[in-house]
């Protein structure tokens, strides 16, 4: 039998095994702190996503009521994490919760939301003083800022939790609704635009689609932009889309028009992208007629539109990009001319500039490019073999990756060179060069 303060010191640790551990051989998963309060009000308190999940599916009670009138669940609302809030999930609160434990949550969610994180946090503390606040990744790869005044720390998620819990609780928000909480942050990874996309996504409806889609001729940039990034998930989630082919059929006409009338670069921009995505049959000429728009976030968009290989003139256009004052916009043309299986002498020699570049995502796009692409010229070979002298591993895994896909006899050494990959990099397609190489190229292999 483990002692309590075993599961305590678990959760605080923020270790999830552990406390999986610890339950399975008996422990009580509401067992109280240090503080009196259940231990799952510390992993919420701690933002412990993976904790929280595991004590709920071990029997953590997240409706108990606590001294204060909340409940491990309400102070989730209140914490504003959207991650936080899926990790209680499971237990179906839609079904289990009574109509009023509902209004509660819906109430608290709400009013953290209109308020604001920082003003709430100022009314509950009485605090005076300035903020401490900061982005924090929340889930996977959702953004959200952290704010901490008064002793007390809060996420301003508050309407991602919001938009969640209606759709968990079957309530049909408004889209007009949905859309300006989306936009009320610019960041596209914000959780609240994340989750009003998703959510969108998941209610499929021809009316639904077409009341978010209308707001493309809408006066705020931001709110277009909202169009445009619901209309790329959508592309990304069309085998979980039952009207798919509609949809399709439908973007085919929008999405040329939009883009002739879109008066933003960065609109503009994530309309060319969709364009390219879907597979447009005008995407080239739309490609070349951007190629020398005066926004560098649209030129950036255009080396992606041409199907590769290039005909002469798409490559013409992409040869000019390559050469673009724009970084971003060179890394583009870099990417797409590096993969080519060909190049001719003029391309080549761009390249090799490309690879050199002065600017490191230049250099990045460089080193990628002609990793995929099989130009097998000496020329590039040993441009690539510099790069194993690179200072950024993963300009030197580019470089190696190339030197694989070229069966050169240097790509052992030139793996060794790379180094021990890092978590971001492990399960990088690049990494298994040396191994496919082998199995062409060693007689064990």
């Amino acid at each position: 039998m483990f002692a309590a303060m075993d599961l305590e010191e678990a959760v605080r640790a923020g270790d999830a095994e552990r406390v999986r551990e610890l339950l399975a051989a008996g422990a009580d998963p509401d067992t109280a702190g240090g503080d009196g309060l259940p231990v799952l009000c510390a992993a919420v308190a701690a933002y412990a996503v993976e904790t929280i999940r595991v004590l709920v599916e071990g029997g953590a009670d997240p409706d108990r009521r606590l001294p204060d009138g909340t409940t491990p669940l309400l102070r989730a609302v209140e914490g504003g994490s959207p991650a936080v809030w899926g990790a209680f999930l499971y237990s179906e609160s839609g079904e289990r919760l009574s109509q009023a434990e509902r209004a509660r949550l819906l109430e608290a969610a709400r009013h953290w939301y209109e308020t604001g994180a920082e003003a709430e946090l100022r009314r509950l503390t009485g605090a005076q003083g300035p903020a401490r606040t900061g982005i924090v990744r929340d889930g996977e790869s959702d953004r959200v800022e952290e704010v901490t005044l008064g002793g007390r720390t809060v996420r301003a998620g508050h309407g991602a939790v919001l938009t969640r819990m209606e759709w968990e609780f079957r309530i049909l928000t408004p889209v007009e609704e949905l859309v300006d909480r989306a936009v009320r942050y610019e960041d596209e990874d914000h959780v609240d635009r994340q989750a009003a996309r998703w959510i969108f996504v998941l209610r499929q409806g021809a009316e639904t689609w077409s009341r978010v889609v209308d707001h493309h001729r809408h006066l705020s940039p931001a709110h277009r932009a909202f169009v445009a990034q619901f209309l790329r998930l959508g592309e990304l989630m069309t085998d979980v889309i039952v009207n798919a082919r509609w949809y399709r059929e439908r973007l085919e006409v929008l999405l040329p028009d939009w883009a002739d009338a879109e008066p933003d670069g960065g609109v503009l921009a994530l309309v060319l992208g969709l364009l390219g995505d879907q597979g447009h049959p005008q995407t080239r000429a739309f490609g070349l007629r951007y190629a020398g728009h005066p926004d560098p976030r649209v030129r950036r968009r255009v080396p992606q539109m041409f199907d590769q290989p290039l005909d002469p003139v798409t490559a013409r256009a992409v040869r000019d990009l390559g050469r673009d004052t724009d970084g971003g916009v060179r890394a583009m043309a870099a990417d797409t001319l590096g993969s080519e299986d060909e190049l001719g002498e003029g391309d080549r020699t761009l390249m090799l500039a490309l690879l050199r570049d002065g600017d490191p995502e230049v250099r990045r796009s460089a080193a990628y490019g002609t990793a995929r692409g099989r130009d097998c010229s000496p020329e590039v070979t040993e441009a690539l073999v510099e790069l194993l002298d690179a200072d950024e591993q993963e300009l030197r895994l580019s470089a190696a990756y190339g030197l694989a896909g070229r069966d050169d006899p240097r790509t052992p050494e030139a793996y060794a060179r790379v180094g021990p990959l890092g978590p971001e990099l492990e399960s990088d397609p690049r990494a298994d060069g040396l191994r496919r190489w082998s199995l062409r190229n060693e007689p064990t292999g």
